[in-house]
């Protein structure tokens, strides 16, 4: 016997019933989305690997570890999208919407390709949702941007809710701060793992990230980055959190939430939610002025954020849940095999009413039909026998309350709609 073949390590079989708890978050999303003027875009899984070398930066730990690269048979070496803001930062270069009405909303459902260690909401095929807002650089778009989140995560009825907001300054702010916090670290170089003293030399602020303790406690006596703010930059904050403030959106500053992705620039946020814990954030993201000319572009300013859509359905709450019901299919039964062409002509004729239908394809002995249809969770059994045929009165059959009733077949789409 051949050896059974498995799905790859870190992906996984999305099945139902649960991909229509899937199909629920997406519509969510694409209802909130575009209620504030987004459109959907669809970019390919794989890019040219430069993409995400300039986009994402050389220094990240997505493009020095995590991506999934590999050489074409013309020697082109090909990534598969580790994340979506550089590919749709890209097809805004490439299809001109600098000429689109401004700012141009776009958004995305769809798989990301990672290579780190599977564990619980984290795959190496993860799949994201997210939005992008590119061509206005003020902070009005900042703040909208975060309500319509906000407003898409209270949709999914989360109530927990906990917005980390920051700023990481401008070019300059940045580069400021990077010499400073280097010249503070370097005395301590010995105390750093191996990925911070590497980001030590690459990108400094990358270790304001980290998750090792005794790293952390180092990191509180180092220099803020606030104290090196241009006062453009600091203004632009501050109407940020005035806006959320008046729109009722909770925050509180983390001075060290920095995102691992270098495009970023001003505003990054994170949140999270109580279920996962303070610290495992469900999405993120924030304003990235400087990407599309990185790419080849125009300078346009952008802003948008990712959802990991496997961490957000792990942690959905159970008010929401448990209200994704797919509808009770009605179960056509025909009584004999000469009955089985008029009962899949019936089925057709009630699912021209609009109602879900499941025909049993062969014919069954009642009590094995009825296990089937506990089985499906239908409530209604239609049964297709001569008799029925004959006199133009058909049989159903109420699961849920074990009656029986006779209806005209004409009248019979009406009589399960009304019921349903």
């Amino acid at each position: 016997m051949s050896q059974k073949l498995k799905s790859v390590k870190g992906t996984r079989d999305l099945l139902p019933p649960e991909t229509s708890v899937w199909e629920a978050v997406e519509t969510n999303a694409r209802r909130v989305f575009g209620s504030y003027g987004y459109r959907e875009i669809r970019t390919p899984v794989m890019e040219s690997t430069d993409l995400f070398v300039r986009g994402v930066g050389e220094a990240s730990d997505i493009v020095g570890k995590e991506m999934y690269t590999f050489d074409d048979r013309k020697g082109r070496s090909l990534t598969l999208r580790p994340e979506n803001t550089a590919a749709v930062a890209r097809a805004f270069v490439q299809h001109g919407m600098r000429e689109w009405p401004s700012p141009v909303k776009l958004f995305y459902i769809g798989p990301q390709f990672r290579y780190e260690r599977p564990q619980r909401g984290r795959y190496r095929q993860f799949h994201q949702i997210g939005a992008e807002l590119i061509g206005d650089e003020g902070p009005h778009s900042d703040v909208e941007l975060l309500v319509m989140l906000v407003r898409f995560l209270r949709s999914l009825r989360f109530e927990d809710l906990v917005v980390r907001l920051n700023t990481v300054g401008d070019a300059e702010s940045r580069r400021q701060y990077a010499a400073a916090l280097r010249e503070f670290l370097e005395p301590h170089r010995a105390d750093l793992g191996d990925d911070s003293k590497r980001r030590l030399e690459t990108n400094p602020l990358r270790i304001l990230d980290t998750k090792n303790p005794a790293e952390r406690a180092l990191l509180e006596s180092a220099p803020e980055l606030e104290s090196f703010l241009s006062e453009e930059c600091r203004q632009h904050f501050s109407r940020v959190r005035e806006g959320l403030e008046r729109h009722a959106v909770e925050h509180q500053i983390e001075p060290r939430l920095v995102r691992g992705l270098d495009y970023y620039t001003r505003t990054v946020f994170e949140i999270s939610s109580a279920a996962l814990g303070a610290q495992d954030a469900i999405l993120g993201g924030g304003r990235y002025d400087g990407l599309v000319s990185e790419l080849g572009g125009a300078p346009e300013p952008g802003i948008g954020f990712a959802i990991g859509q496997d961490r957000l359905i792990d942690v959905l709450p159970d008010s929401f849940r448990s209200a994704v019901r797919p509808a009770a299919p009605v179960l056509v039964v025909p009584i004999g095999d000469e009955t089985l062409v008029e009962a899949l002509q019936l089925a057709e004729e009630l699912r021209d009413g609009g109602l879900d239908v499941v025909t049993e394809l062969r014919a069954r002995a009642m009590k094995a039909a009825l296990g089937r249809a506990d089985r499906l969770g239908a409530r209604w059994v239609v049964l297709v026998g001569t008799s029925e045929l004959e006199s133009g009165m058909i049989t159903v059959k109420d699961f849920a309350d074990n009656e029986q009733f006779e209806t005209p077949r004409a009248e019979l789409g009406e009589w399960l709609r009304s019921r349903s």
